[in-house]
């Protein structure tokens, strides 16, 4: 089978699921082995990111998806009169990035590390498809496990959690330091 039959094969899967396509049940329906179904995606990826296109392929935790470029989404929303996208404040981006490096954790969890009540900022990110109930805590009351969605892998540009950016060591240490520094302040008045 040649290649762009394939290629028109895999665009008809992604185009006619809508969501992210685990690279198995590609490599199963176009009858060809993981490896090389890997290599035809990435290509396509690639002529997809370099041509003047409005659609991109995207790989989430091993698997793919069509979907719009961020580019032409003030163009697709004077069409479909979808509500603009959601602003992330800082307690939100706060709170999300909480939840993103320490998954899966309770509400409870991110309170402690945030010093303040944090109902709401949750709530928001649940709502904007960014967060998700994962599991529950094995502990009394049973609470609540948060963890990222693929919204948000796709939201931040993402493949896996394992792209998240890395902190410099030093500058942890330093964080911490000015951290405690600041709890002692407030003890102290």
């Amino acid at each position: 089978m040649e290649i762009k039959q394939v290629e028109a094969q895999i665009e008809a899967i992604l185009f006619t699921l809508g969501e992210a396509v685990e690279l198995e049940r590609i490599a199963g329906a176009v009858d060809h082995d993981l490896e090389t179904t890997k290599k035809i995606l990435h290509n396509m990826m690639d002529r997809y990111s370099s041509e003047e296109r409005g659609i991109q392929l995207i790989e989430l935790e091993g698997a793919y998806q069509l979907c719009t470029k961020p580019s032409m989404y003030e163009t697709i929303i004077k069409i479909t009169n979808i509500p603009k996208r959601h602003v992330l404040t800082d307690v939100l981006l706060e709170t999300l990035s909480i939840i993103a490096y320490k998954q899966p954790i309770t509400k409870q969890q991110i309170e402690a590390i945030r010093g303040v009540k944090s109902d709401h900022s949750v709530n928001k990110l649940v709502e904007y498809n960014l967060v998700q109930e994962v599991g529950r805590l094995d502990a009394p009351g049973r609470p609540i496990l948060f963890g990222t969605t693929e919204e948000f892998l796709r939201y931040f540009g993402l493949q896996t959690l394992e792209d998240l950016p890395v902190m410099d060591q030093e500058k942890l240490v330093d964080f911490k330091q000015e951290a405690e520094e600041e709890v002692q302040l407030r003890l102290d008045i």
